[in-house]
């Protein structure tokens, strides 16, 4: 398997059938939404992956979330010519305009590694 076509890491795993491949996508530290909006966290990922789950990390925070194809689908907020735009806000006091999905990084808590690895991995 190559990064070339989206796969970034293969976790192996007692408990599974067959390797886990992992699309990983990182951001150094929250920046202005939009240049000059609220602080937050955001990554653009193509609509189809050939990679089973995507990991979202927040370098500067030390925090990883992952999901799977289908969930990226659901939550991402933005969905524009083949990709996906996730964004997370780190400031819990934001207020987003649109309130039909969430937007806020604690409302992702059940996707952090340390919330998911048993489940994903069975570790």
């Amino acid at each position: 398997m190559s990064t070339d076509i989206g796969i970034d890491l293969v976790a192996y795993a007692p408990s599974r059938t067959h390797p886990a491949t992992i699309q990983v996508k990182t951001n150094l530290k929250p920046k202005p939404g939009g240049g000059k909006g609220k602080a937050a966290i955001d990554w653009w990922l193509p609509e189809s992956s050939p990679a089973e789950l995507v990991a979202f990390v927040n370098l500067e925070a030390q925090a990883v979330w992952v999901m799977s194809n289908a969930e990226v689908q659901k939550y991402a907020q933005q969905h524009s010519s083949g990709r996906h735009h996730f964004y997370m806000y780190t400031d819990p006091a934001v207020l987003p305009k649109k309130s039909d999905r969430p937007v806020h990084a604690y409302e992702f808590e059940a996707f952090r590694l340390e919330n998911r690895a048993s489940k994903l991995f069975g570790t």
